[in-house]
């Protein structure tokens, strides 16, 4: 099985990136500890103090640990807790590894 990489994009609404990176500071532990889960890093762009936007760069072990993830406690309060603050919804990009032979 070949792991799964996953690439999200936060747009937080103005006035709200304080919120959102709180809730997803929130996530990172829980979910580095979880079995399959390899990395789970957070990062910021800036383009300038209004237009901030977040991505989470994810590696998990296969897709059965994805789907492990998404079935937490803390990844169903996160996902129930974003959405309002956010301009547009979660750019989300599942990445299958392709492994040289």
């Amino acid at each position: 099985m070949s792991k799964i990489i996953v690439f999200a994009s936060f747009y937080p609404k103005e006035n709200k990136k304080n919120e959102v990176k709180k809730i997803i500071l929130s996530m990172i532990n829980p979910t580095r500890s979880e079995e399959g889960n390899e990395i789970y890093s957070f990062y910021e762009e800036k383009n300038d103090d209004e237009n901030v936007v977040f991505h989470l760069f994810e590696i998990y072990k296969n897709n059965n640990a994805l789907d492990f993830h998404r079935n937490t406690s803390h990844y169903k309060s996160y996902r129930s807790k974003i959405s309002d603050l956010l301009k547009q919804p979660i750019e989300v990009k599942i990445l299958n590894s392709i492994d040289s032979i």
